[in-house]
């Protein structure tokens, strides 16, 4: 019996043309500690806490009764899903002004970070806090 690893070739082994990087993505990194690509990651991890934390605060909220709170859930989940699309979209224009010598530097996704991330958390912890008072 093959493995699968053993189906596959090395990527050294795999023709030129196999082995080119996507037209939209750079061949080669702008930084040597991956900036980018780290912003991009914690843009994703940030959307999946979202997410997740939107889906449970839905289902419990909605099982119990508080429609309101689950109203809330579902839009959490809609608000993560809607910055896992924007950080994939943005990682990719990050690239164009990097390859024209521009700077990609937007300082108004940083207020906006901060507060989407301050405002969800109030949010969440008021929406415990009367969960758990009720109950």
């Amino acid at each position: 019996m093959v493995s699968s690893f053993e189906r596959h070739p090395k990527v050294s082994e795999r023709p030129a043309r196999e082995r080119r990087a996507k037209p939209d993505r750079p061949d080669r990194h702008f930084d040597a500690g991956l900036q980018h690509e780290r912003t991009a990651l914690a843009w994703e991890r940030t959307a999946f806490s979202i997410l997740v934390a939107g889906a449970g605060l839905g289902r419990f909220a909605a099982d119990d009764g508080f429609y309101v709170e689950a109203t809330i859930g579902g839009l959490m989940v809609a608000l993560g899903a809607g910055i896992l699309i924007w950080a994939g979209n943005h990682y990719d224009a990050l690239h164009g002004p990097l390859r024209a010598g521009d700077s990609p530097v937007h300082p108004n996704a940083a207020r906006l970070v901060g507060l989407a991330a301050t405002g969800g958390s109030l949010i969440a912890l008021l929406v415990a806090i009367k969960l758990i008072l009720i109950n």
